[in-house]
């Protein structure tokens, strides 16, 4: 009976090492692929932060001609063709991490567009924040005052963003990034707000 026991702590032992090593190979292997993924998925939404059409094939290609990259302070952002000005955000939602992309005038006091380049949220709630209804409600909104959230009435003031139904968290997790987001990026060209 001892003999049985040690034999199928020894496959186990066996087959967890086997798994290990064949998790870390593909991660290896892939480690670059995925890179450039994600590498493409920012210039895309760039690009469309910026309003920029293109087309697949043509990403890098549209992203060199249009975006100029800039860096300040240790913060790199992005300056397109029409002055906007692109920046990255990351911060937590109710679940996961939400990543995105944010287009300011050059006032520093008005959204032009955001973009989410990734979300870990529940699907058909919080993960509708990546939805183009909802990210339409963002365009030429002020953000200075910051941005507000707005609960039981329809938003209506220059800062005022309507929540989303059920995800009542997220969206204020995604209101809360994108103010912090804006007074770094002022605070790093020197424009307090």
């Amino acid at each position: 009976m001892k003999g049985k026991i040690w034999l199928n702590m020894l496959f186990i032992l066996i087959l967890g090492a086997l798994s290990g090593l064949l998790l870390s190979g593909v991660e290896s292997f892939t480690r670059d692929r995925i890179k450039q993924h994600q590498d493409r998925r920012r210039k895309a939404a760039v690009l469309e932060a910026a309003g920029i059409n293109y087309e697949e094939d043509k990403l890098d290609e549209v992203f060199e001609a249009n975006i100029r990259v800039m860096r300040k302070a240790g913060f790199e952002y992005y300056l397109s063709p029409n002055d906007l000005y692109i920046f990255e955000f990351k911060g937590r939602g109710l679940w996961g991490m939400i990543e995105g992309v944010i287009a300011l005038n050059p006032d520093l006091e008005t959204l032009e567009n955001i973009r989410i380049v990734s979300q870990e949220e529940t699907p058909g709630l919080g993960g509708r924040i990546s939805e183009e209804w909802f990210l339409n409600k963002f365009k030429k909104k002020r953000v200075s005052p910051k941005l507000r959230l707005v609960l039981r009435r329809k938003a209506t003031g220059p800062n005022e963003i309507d929540a989303i139904t059920g995800a009542t968290m997220t969206s204020q997790a995604l209101i809360d990034m994108i103010n912090e987001s804006v007074a770094n990026f002022r605070e790093v060209l020197g424009r307090e707000r």
